[in-house]
């Protein structure tokens, strides 16, 4: 359970920092990631601006207590809290039609569409699959192979989450997509 409660910690925490860094790397991403949680509709101009700088700062604060063995639990209930949030703003959006642009990791201009809801909710498992191998890990410390083996597993896993939409649209087919 040890690695189980490392692998998590490390991919999300990975995850999280590219979303971040994505967000923040410039004045224009971060103007760019606002005016894609305004063209959510959930809530007012105001306070959609209030909540794109929340969602920074409380994906920051999961980073970093996620990196912090003694904070980490907390970490983990800060991430499913956000993602949850974060499935919720999607399906809204999604039933009502609206094409926003997923600005998760900063860059991406595609619409939010079903695979995001799959990323986020399979983001959610991790975190609760890390939360609960963090609460029955038993102390024992872990040996250094296995910490790098776990490491490089959840730095790949981390790697197909930001890459998910990409990786998806590889397995679309759009020509029967199109025609539907």
């Amino acid at each position: 359970m040890t690695y189980l409660f490392l692998g998590c910690r490390a991919l999300l925490l990975v995850v999280f920092l590219v979303a971040v860094t994505g967000k923040t790397r410039s004045s224009a991403a971060f103007a760019e990631f606002t005016s894609s949680v305004v063209a959510l509709r959930l809530l007012s101009r105001r306070a959609s601006r209030t909540v794109a700088a929340a969602v920074v700062g409380t994906e920051l604060v999961a980073t970093v207590l996620l990196a912090v063995s003694a904070t980490a639990l907390a970490g983990f209930v800060v991430t499913i809290g956000l993602l949850l949030a974060f499935l919720t703003g999607i399906t809204v959006a999604l039933r009502d039609g609206r094409a926003v642009p997923c600005r998760c990791f900063g860059a991406s201009t595609a619409p939010l569409g079903p695979v995001h809801v799959v990323r986020n909710l399979a983001l959610a498992a991790v975190g609760l699959t890390g939360l609960a191998a963090g609460l029955v890990s038993s102390a024992w410390p872990p040996h250094t192979g296995g910490v790098a083996v776990t490491a490089a597993t959840a730095v790949i896993g981390a790697l197909i989450f930001i890459r998910f939409e990409d990786l998806a649209f590889l397995f679309t087919d759009t020509k029967r997509d199109s025609h539907s």
